[in-house]
């Protein structure tokens, strides 16, 4: 059965890796029911979950990044590969899930999580400078992104309460193949998949865009010269 092992929230704490400023990266589990709802446009630092926010308001944060949901047993394979303890949220996220296939979800995908609430899959988490000071491993940013499994932003559909033990049921799959997996692997090492992900109208209006520029100027660069 597919549900949430914990839900995390951010513990604001000074940021290291980016002089003067604040990061909420350290998540953390809480108990009880959190409040979720849509946060808004970008820029505020506002995001789903009651009680979290984001600090890097350029990158993060708003309706299309308002959740991010990571697998537990993604997390168990890291534990393995890095000879650490790999607890719930410390990849920052505010979802750990158990039975959840979160990287090979389709963007678009809309999840139930308890009695209420609905999310809909829509981008690939990307990883940061940030990300790279918290966890202190050499080369980390190529070695996540190379084993593409870069958990999932969700928006919120449908506000509500969740929590901890709360099932996840996909009631809906869009009609196309982009996965979180995909748009990451494209939107990172393999560019050759990037026309792919323009079926994908679920993923945020900005990497549409960027998408479609980086598409057409590759067809232009493909082109034969005049004779």
């Amino acid at each position: 059965m597919a549900v949430l092992e914990s839900v995390n929230v951010g513990v604001p704490r000074d940021n290291p890796w980016q002089a003067g400023a604040v990061t909420g990266i350290d998540k953390r589990p809480v108990a009880g029911a959190v409040a979720v709802a849509a946060p808004g446009p970008k820029g505020t630092g506002a995001v789903g979950l009651a009680g979290d926010r984001v600090h890097d308001l350029a990158h993060h944060g708003g309706d299309d990044q308002a959740v991010y949901a990571y697998a537990r047993e993604e997390l168990d394979v890291w534990a393995e590969r890095l000879g650490r303890r790999m607890n719930d949220g410390v990849f920052g996220e505010n979802l750990t899930t158990v039975g959840v296939d979160v990287d090979g979800a389709l963007v678009g995908e809309h999840w139930r999580i308890g009695p209420d609430v609905v999310l809909e899959v829509s981008c690939p988490r990307i990883p940061c400078g940030t990300f790279q000071g918290w966890m202190a491993e050499a080369g980390w940013i190529r070695r996540f992104t190379e084993a593409a499994r870069p958990g999932a932003y969700l928006r919120v559909l449908v506000p509500g309460d969740i929590r901890a033990g709360d099932r996840v049921v996909v009631t809906h799959r869009p009609d196309h193949d982009v996965s979180v997996e995909l748009a990451f692997r494209a939107m990172t090492t393999e560019p050759d998949l990037l026309p792919r992900l323009l079926v994908a109208d679920a993923l945020p209006a900005e990497d549409l865009t960027r998408i479609r520029r980086r598409v057409a100027r590759s067809r232009v660069d493909q082109r034969p010269p005049a004779r």
